[in-house]
This record gives structure tokens, sequence and C-alpha cells, in this order.
């Protein structure tokens, strides 16, 4: 497999790693960078951006230095970070009640719950009685009512538990009461543009053709086998749990059905802050280092440091400690900050200072305030799992050693 792009000296190990993760793990298509203290010091792809599967496959259709990828629940450490700016700016109190800027979430018992609670996981609402249909997705509206209207499935601030979709509509219309604009605009307008990514909630139809392919794909054998040898296969609680219909876990991931195709031209376009961002792997490792203020203006050559996006009161909010235990909906440990997860082992980084987001299916943001670091992986090979994989552990393992060296 040929890797495009470029390393900086030093960081050669890490175009071997991604090397690797085409010829052992199972890659179709991908991209990979890296900031450090400023410089863009990695940049990175290779492979079939729009691949088919079946007995009939396409030619392969090369993944370019401008390919973007669908970013899964990568996209919520961008919403995160559009309700965090609004904090930062005075328009949004995480103390505050939700229902203080939306009305309608005063419902079913609701009037109480801080906004904090919805960025971290706490609000007991990852699932609807009724799930949504595509076209409510689509709409917006719908998908705000339903969850507004929604009892809590846990009394709020006792438990935590992952909400894949809902945080989505939760977080994205609290931006909307609080600044007028909905959240992909806010983003754009606010993040995107000032930092001039190719990164978007809600796709301008002028990027479609942009936009790879992904392909579900099964655990690579190596992926299933741990460092000494041994078999690693989820607990049985955590299989049971996405296999029965009527548990929280298996209710959360359906609360739109039939299951939404984000390769749909229609749903791309909509603005799903939960699950449907689309970017390059570039734009987001540099939306990272700017977040902790590691971001050159050029995007590439000597760093010239931009001011942090967040205050240090914010990116301490934003990085957390929030909450850290066990999740009801993942049936594992979890940690997260203000919207984002935290390092530990069920979603691994770069050491204990770092915060971002995986994406279902491989796909990896963060930024690391020690390390000086913006990390950005996407991928169009959808692996199970949630939380991160073998790709980007290994990926991860490589820049340690790198910076270590």
């Amino acid at each position: 497999m040929e890797i495009w792009g470029e390393t900086a000296d030093g960081f050669e190990p890490v175009r071997e790693a991604f090397a690797r993760n085409f010829r052992d793990h199972g890659e179709l298509g991908a991209a990979f960078a890296l900031y450090v203290d400023g410089r863009k010091v990695v940049d990175l792809w290779g492979g079939d951006a729009r691949p088919e599967v079946g007995a009939r496959p396409a030619p392969a259709v090369p993944w370019t230095a401008d390919t973007a990828q669908v970013l899964r629940s990568v996209t919520k450490g961008l919403t995160a970070a559009a309700a965090m700016l609004l904090v930062q700016r005075g328009l949004l109190d995480l103390d505050a009640p939700a229902a203080s800027y939306w009305p309608e979430f005063k419902a079913a018992g609701k009037e109480r719950i801080p906004v904090r609670w919805l960025l971290s996981h706490q609000a007991g609402l990852p699932v609807l009685d009724t799930p949504l249909r595509v076209e409510d997705l689509i709409a917006w509206e719908p998908a705000v009512a339903a969850v507004a209207a929604q009892a809590p499935a846990w009394e709020p601030g006792t438990a935590h538990g992952y909400h894949p979709y809902t945080f989505g509509w939760l977080v994205g219309e609290l931006v909307r009461r609080a600044d007028g604009r909905s959240v992909g605009h806010f983003f754009a307008e606010e993040i995107a543009r000032p930092l001039g990514l190719d990164l978007w909630i809600g796709l301008p139809a002028g990027a479609a053709p942009r936009v790879g392919r992904l392909v579900d794909l099964p655990a690579p054998e190596q992926a299933r086998v741990g460092p000494n040898g041994l078999r690693v296969r989820p607990k049985q609680s955590v299989r049971d749990a996405y296999r029965d219909p009527t548990s929280l876990t298996a209710r959360a991931f359906a609360a739109v059905r039939p299951s939404v195709d984000l390769n749909d031209p229609a749903v791309q376009a909509a603005e799903v802050p939960g699950a449907g961002g689309i970017g390059t792997a570039r734009s987001l490792a540099r939306f990272y280092a700017a977040l902790i203020g590691a971001a050159d203006r050029h995007g590439g050559g000597p760093a010239e440091r931009l001011p942090a996006l967040f205050t240090p009161r914010v990116l301490a909010e934003a990085a957390g400690p929030s909450v850290d235990g066990p999740d009801r909906v993942l049936i594992i440990n979890t940690a997260f900050g203000q919207g984002f997860f935290r390092h530990g082992g069920t979603s691994p980084m770069s050491s204990p200072a770092a915060f971002g987001h995986p994406g279902r299916g491989g796909s990896l943001g963060f930024a690391d305030p020690e390390l000086g670091i913006g990390f950005g992986y996407v991928t169009n090979g959808m692996q199970p799992g949630v939380t991160g994989d073998i790709r980007s552990r290994t990926l991860i393992a490589a820049v340690r050693s790198c910076l270590k060296s």
C-alpha cells in the first residue's frame, strides 16, 4: 500500500505505524495528522476513499490530500466546543437549568437539570420511547421536540451513560437557543472559518464530491489478540446488552429507526451534531491543537502560536473530570469532561491530560495539553467498537515513542 503525505524528521515511526494499519489491521482508506507545539509534523493519507463491497466491486477511488470523511461520534467534540465557547462568552451557564434557555425542556420533570449534565451524559436521556425516523433527524425540529418531551431513564445526576444520538440534539439545541444560530452555522462561523478548517456539521453542497464512503468491517484477527497472546473479547455483559433489544444500550443506539445511512447525501447535508460531522484528519488535528493554543496560522512550517480557543478556566471544565465510572449505556467504565471523553482504559489517548472524542468504527480526535499535541485520525473502514480500536492505538503508541526520543 502506497502512503502519501509528509512526516517531519523524527516522526518516521508514525508513517510506519500508519502503513502497518493497512497491512495488518484491515484498513481500507484513512488519513492521519498530528500537530506538536504549533507545528504540523505528520500529514498522511492512503487507500481507497470510496470502497465497494460485494461480488462486483467498483474500481478504487484513491484517497487524496483533500478527501474528507464522515466522523461519526467524533462530531460530539465539535458540538461540545461550540457549547463551551458560548460558556466562555457568558451566553451559557453550566450550572443554570437547561430549561432556562429551552422552556419546552421542562417536560417530564426535567426543569432542574443543569446544562453541565447534558454535556457530561448525566441527564438520563440516551433513549427515546418512540424512535425517530430519518426524515425527523434531517428536519431537526421533530428531533429536539422528542428529546424535550422525553422522561429520563434514571434520576438525572445520579449516574452517567453515553448518549449516542440524543447528545447532539440536547447540546445542539442549547447552542441554538443561547446564540440564535444552529450549531452547524455557529461552528462554521466561529470556529471552522477563523481556523481555516475543512470540518463541518452539515456538509456544504460544494464539498460533497470530496467525501469518502463508510464501509462496515469485521475486526481483524490481530485486533482480537492482546499483547500477552490471549484472545481479547468483550465481556459477556457488554455483548448481552447490545444483543437485547430492550436494554438501555440497544435502545440508545436505536434512537433512529431504520438506522441512519451516513453515506446518504441528504443526511450528510443535514446537521446531525451527535454523529454526522465530516472533515479531514488535517483539520481535525488542527481543531484540537487550537483548543489548547497549539495551532500555527498557516497549517504548516514554523510554529506560529495562536491564542487558545478556550481560556484556562473553560479548558479545565471541558477536559474534566466531570464523571468517571460505570457507564449505564456502554456497560464499561467511561470518563467525561464537559462533552469530551477523557483519557482512560476504554478510550486511550496519549496521557492522562488528554481529552477528545472517538467515533464508532475507529476515527479519533483529541488534544493533549501536557504534550502539546492535536491528533486527528479518520477512517472509512468501520470496525466494531465505540471508544477506539487497534488502528488508533497503534498510531498513539507511535506518536508517544517519537515524543520520547
